[in-house]
């Protein structure tokens, strides 16, 4: 994985920003960056936020 934050609110924020300003959908960003998804989907969703493609950002 990328130097990505730890702090859920910072992991938020930066993985906002990249798919607000870089990627189209959260498997774009994810394969990319070779995160995870299910670890980063849970990760927010333990701290409150849901992914809404929709959207394309967690909220």
């Amino acid at each position: 994985m990328p130097n990505i934050p730890s702090d859920p609110i910072m992991l938020l924020s930066f993985v906002n920003m990249k798919l607000r300003d870089q990627y189209a959908s959260l498997d774009d960003l994810c394969d990319d960056l070779d995160i995870d998804p299910a670890w980063l989907t849970d990760t927010l969703q333990a701290a409150g936020f849901e992914y809404s493609s929709e959207h394309n950002k967690f909220w």
